[in-house]
């Protein structure tokens, strides 16, 4: 029987409304995911560069089944011009190769990752770790800078009181974001900030409302 649209006199007419109600939902539901996702990529490609779009548009290839595609973004991501000084890019995308069996590749992402501020990984340090197969020594390393003995080192090799100043609350910020021990360490880095003539800085940090 023929539905007459607007009319539901009877009971075949009124599942055939209610038919084309719901048909038209979804037809309204899957036109705007594909609005959704065409404004993401103009934001993302023509507007700035946003973190979670790349994230999620990878995410998307994967529970779609291509893998391939996933691998694109994952490596767009990481392109330095994009976000200088920021190691979340590399981690994501050492997460991305290893959920593809390129485990050499991503613990070679891994490591270029934790060459950036630890800080801006975007999780635990030990994870990161793991994919690059790093022990502790790197930890070491950089308790061993923050001690006493290790400015003298760095001016005796002919680095500016300043930059030795900022190097060393690098270091801090790095051990703070393994450690979460932020508080126990914020008076030290702004002391570092004001010594290297960023008073403003220092004043920033140590702020509290």
């Amino acid at each position: 029987m023929k539905c007459p649209r607007g009319q539901g006199y009877d009971s075949g007419n009124a599942r055939c409304l209610s038919f084309e109600k719901d048909t038209n939902g979804f037809l309204s539901f899957v036109f705007l995911n594909f609005i959704i996702n065409r404004c993401k990529n103009l934001i993302c490609f023509q507007v700035c560069i946003f973190p979670d779009i790349i994230e999620r548009k990878v995410k998307r290839h994967f529970e779609e089944g291509d893998h391939v595609s996933a691998l694109i973004p994952g490596e767009f991501y990481t392109k330095k011009e994009h976000f200088p000084g920021f190691a979340r890019p590399f981690v994501f995308n050492a997460e991305v190769l290893l959920r593809v069996g390129r485990n050499v590749e991503a613990k070679d992402a891994a490591r270029g990752a934790l060459k950036s501020p630890w800080w801006t990984l975007g999780c635990e340090y030990e994870d990161v770790a793991n994919i690059a197969q790093w022990n502790d020594e790197q930890i070491e390393y950089i308790k061993e800078r923050v001690t006493e003995e290790g400015r003298p080192e760095d001016l005796k090799k002919g680095k500016a009181p300043a930059q030795v100043a900022l190097d060393e609350a690098a270091f801090l910020l790095d051990l703070a974001s393994i450690e979460g021990t932020w508080d126990e360490y914020v008076e030290r880095i702004a002391k570092c900030h004001e010594e290297a003539g960023l008073d403003d800085v220092a004043k920033f940090i140590l702020y509290r409302d």
